[in-house]
């Protein structure tokens, strides 16, 4: 652990309501009624997710986001009390997903927009106390589900790094898929990153490549000679690359009862250790062990034993 203080954290992005209901398989035909063991209406959003870990872990840290203007977004306000004081609340309804979680632990979302693509640069610098967070760290999440600060990402940067604020992203699976326009914007993000996490499937294609390293070789052409780039591989673990040092985290066997979230929860746990001041190869085991916990555990816990 390095003996400087604790560095600064905030998350900017979406938080919304996640019903999860499932396992459901097959796929139920149209006009059809199933009956699924297990149903809960959650705090979601990638946002609100590594808020709910950082929560847990006692990290002190900023959150800019917005809510809608109902009994939902009363809700998610309320759930994070001090760090919400500041939220806007977007005259439209709150943003919900609902989950269907199958066998294997994979799910499918059903996501309408409300008041997640109207949250704005302006809004996040109101809600962002800019002298606390100087000299710490930044993520933003859920890029391709708020529309409006997305298309200012270039100035929030640039004022962040004026204040000495390094920039983690955790884009998420574009909407439209991985056209060429989503990719050459993506690329213009990642000049900015000091730290990039990504999952495998997102890495990959984003890279057009065909293996993990592939993608992190690929990665670090584009993104500055002092980010960190991790690939998260689900079960399998987590890969990172920074400068020549490659390190490989195998996830702890598990049995998975709901991996919702499970990225941002890594994502929490890695910046966490790296506020701390710890190396590289910490964080990323953090990130794996944490959210191999959280997804093994109802309710969730995130703390690892032992």
């Amino acid at each position: 652990m390095s003996d400087r203080p604790r560095r600064s954290l905030a998350v900017i992005g979406n938080v919304n309501v996640d019903i999860i209901i499932g396992p459901a398989a097959p796929w139920p035909m149209p006009g059809t009624e199933v009956l699924v063991d297990h149903g809960e209406i959650r705090v979601g959003g990638a946002a609100g997710n590594v808020g709910l870990t950082w929560n847990a872990l006692d990290i002190h840290y900023q959150m800019a986001a917005n809510t809608g203007h109902d009994h939902f977004g009363r809700w998610l306000r309320d759930t994070f009390s001090d760090h919400a004081r500041r939220w806007p609340i977007a005259q439209t309804a709150t943003t919900f997903s609902v989950g269907v979680t199958h066998p294997d632990g994979e799910r499918t979302f059903f996501t309408i927009p409300g008041h997640m693509p109207l949250l704005t640069a302006q809004q996040v610098r109101n809600m962002i106390d800019i002298d606390t967070l100087q000299g710490g760290i930044a993520l933003f999440v859920g890029s391709y589900l708020t529309d409006a600060l997305t298309a200012e990402y270039a100035s929030l940067f640039t004022w962040l790094k004026t204040h000495q604020v390094e920039v983690a992203l955790d884009t998420g699976w574009p909407i439209s898929g991985w056209t060429a326009a989503t990719i050459a914007t993506t690329r213009s993000w990642l000049a900015h990153c000091t730290h990039l996490l990504l999952n495998e499937v997102e890495a990959t294609a984003l890279t057009s490549t065909g293996s993990v390293d592939a993608a992190l070789t690929a990665l670090s052409g584009i993104t500055p000679p002092d980010c960190h780039c991790v690939v998260k591989c689900g079960p399998a673990g987590a890969v990172g690359l920074y400068y020549e040092e490659r390190v490989e985290i195998a996830a702890p066997k598990i049995v998975p009862i709901d991996t919702i979230g499970a990225g941002d929860v890594f994502d929490a746990a890695y910046l966490a250790e790296i506020a701390e001041g710890r190396p590289f190869k910490d964080a990323i085991t953090a990130g794996v062990n944490t959210a191999s916990r959280a997804v093994a555990t109802l309710p969730r816990a995130y703390r690892v034993e032992g």
